[in-house]
């Protein structure tokens, strides 16, 4: 399978995927709910993943930083950030990368945060783990960060408690902890979900801030079209557990040749549509447990020929950088069968 392009040139990815496999089995059912992801990122790119919800986006990060849990989860594929195989480091080593090469931002502060320590211990314990540093270097580091990240009275709330912050700030203290150790990549599951518009958009606008300050990588899993607009360098959208289309993001959003992508921005709601319908994606996406033979989009699709049904669809490169998964993109003899 090929990666999908970077903006990096000649130089080595930061990040190298390739067929990344992620199957959940219990007693009663196995789950494939990542079939073979593979892209490289480049240093100081972002990458955002699109889809809807169990399209596979969360399990990608997840599975990127080794957090699924061992005895439910099977990985398969491999996994390379700024040097490190992260699916064949021991235990040690993973714990040394995590928070220095490869950090996580995630969608629920309030879970990420452990509730009986106040914001400025955990920050400063992060620092001192994965760094030869005083406890009053750390502390120091730790009110920086805060101020970076632009939390009025970033000193007093260094001794507030996680539930003692806005949801905003929570968020805010959670990009300064995985931010605390200077990263290479950042991971970004959602962060802006729980928040309200006005907040969303200012940690938007922080996030990239602080992207283009560092010259970090980011990988950006949201479902929201306008998230994507804001942030994105490229964008991979990605259904049952596969990506379908990816790309620039001005490509994938003017020049979009997969259905389902066409399908998202038809279905997101902006300020010129008052007064109109909105179009929705009929049906429902698949159950992963079961085998999907063809296109898994198939069932929703009003573009689908038989020959959406009969086989696996391969990859297709409307140009160099782009990358579709439909039969629309192929020649025509192959497109009509």
């Amino acid at each position: 399978m090929a990666a999908i392009a970077t903006a990096a040139g000649n130089g080595a990815p930061l990040v190298a995927v390739r067929d990344l496999a992620v199957r959940f089995v219990s007693r009663d059912a196995a789950v494939n709910a990542v079939n073979g992801i593979s892209f490289d990122l480049a240093r100081g790119e972002v990458l955002t993943i699109l889809g809807e919800s169990g399209s596979g986006k969360s399990v990608t990060l997840k599975a990127m930083m080794r957090l699924l849990p061992e005895g439910k989860s099977q990985i398969a594929g491999k996994v390379v950030i700024d040097g490190n195989d992260m699916l064949r480091l021991d235990a040690g080593r993973l714990a040394d990368v995590r928070g220095t090469a490869v950090s996580m931002i995630f969608q629920e502060p309030m879970l990420a945060f452990d509730p009986v320590f106040t914001i400025g211990q955990q920050i400063t314990e992060t620092i001192m783990r994965h760094e030869p540093v005083t406890h009053e270097a750390a502390l120091k580091r730790a009110l920086d960060l805060l101020e970076l990240v632009q939390i009025p009275s970033a000193k007093r709330r260094l001794d507030a408690y996680p539930h003692e912050m806005s949801g905003g700030m929570r968020q805010r203290a959670m990009i300064a902890s995985a931010l605390s150790c200077r990263p290479s990549l950042l991971l970004a599951d959602e962060p802006t979900t729980a928040l309200d518009a006005t907040v969303q958009i200012q940690i938007l606008l922080l996030l990239r801030q602080l992207q283009r300050e560092l010259g970090m990588a980011v990988i950006f899993v949201t479902h929201d079209v306008g998230v994507a607009v804001e942030i994105a360098d490229r964008v991979a959208v990605m259904y049952a557990g596969r990506f379908v289309e990816t790309g620039p993001l001005a490509a994938v959003i003017h020049e979009r040749r997969h259905p389902y992508t066409a399908g998202l921005l038809a279905s997101t709601v902006h300020g010129a549509m008052r007064g109109q319908r909105l179009e929705t994606i009929p049906g429902a996406p698949p159950n992963l447990a079961n085998k999907i033979t063809g296109c898994a989009f198939a069932p929703r699709c009003r573009h689908v020929v038989d020959g959406c049904r009969r086989a696996d669809v391969p990859e297709f490169w409307p140009a160099a950088d782009h990358m579709t998964r439909c039969l629309r993109a192929a020649p025509t003899p192959l497109a009509a069968d």
